[in-house]
């Protein structure tokens, strides 16, 4: 976990929370997309953390007839609105749904970002319901940081600086549990770090 994580997780959830009052004295379906381009961490638990019933992430190609599905099923318990946090990233099954490829950024990356604004169409149209979208970008990426994410950040920059001091050059140091430790940076950048199985089932317990 790198320092931020913390902070972003904790101002998204804040907006679920925020987005819950509109929902449920509106009786709406309230998209809230948030940062996660190839991994889902922040709408995983922002959504878990703000209550949401449907999460959705980079990681699980999502069917939209299933996303539908669990809303109509609130509503038929009498549960009149609904909250939705997808991730930027989060892409339907193929053949599901279509969407148009985005610009490019001067590094050649696509731009992402309206996944919020489709789903709030489509689940609109499929289900007549009021459909609405939030999208929070860039607000997830300042403002002031928990206390979490600094104590983090100055474990951090003091392994940092006794590893240089050390020459464990090659290293990083990193969170692993609750102690900051030394990874080599081969390690540290071999793979993309994206949200498990299991972890999403977890979640997926609490949809609808």
């Amino acid at each position: 976990m790198t320092f931020g994580f913390d902070t972003a997780v904790q101002i998204a959830t804040d907006a679920i929370d925020r987005l819950h009052t509109t929902a449920e004295s509106h009786n709406r379906v309230m998209i809230v997309e948030v940062m996660g381009r190839h991994a889902g961490w922040i709408a995983l638990h922002s959504g878990i953390a703000g209550g949401a019933d449907v999460i959705l992430i980079p990681e699980r190609p999502f069917d939209i007839n299933e996303v539908v599905r669990l809303i109509r099923r609130r509503h038929s318990r009498g549960r009149f609105f609904s909250i939705l946090v997808t991730a930027e990233g989060a892409t339907p099954q193929e053949g599901t749904l279509e969407i148009v490829a985005g610009a490019k950024d001067e590094f050649g990356h696509e731009r992402l970002g309206g996944i919020g604004q489709l789903l709030e169409r489509e689940i609109g149209e499929r289900t007549g319901f009021e459909t609405r979208t939030t999208v929070l970008g860039h607000i997830q990426r300042g403002g002031t940081p928990t206390a979490f994410d600094r104590v983090l950040a100055t474990r951090l920059g003091l392994a940092a600086i006794d590893a240089a001091h050390e020459g464990r050059w090659g290293t990083m140091p990193a969170l692993k549990g609750t102690k900051v430790k030394l990874v080599a940076l081969e390690e540290a950048v071999a793979d993309l770090r994206t949200v498990p199985d299991d972890e999403f089932a977890a979640a997926q317990a609490f949809f609808g």
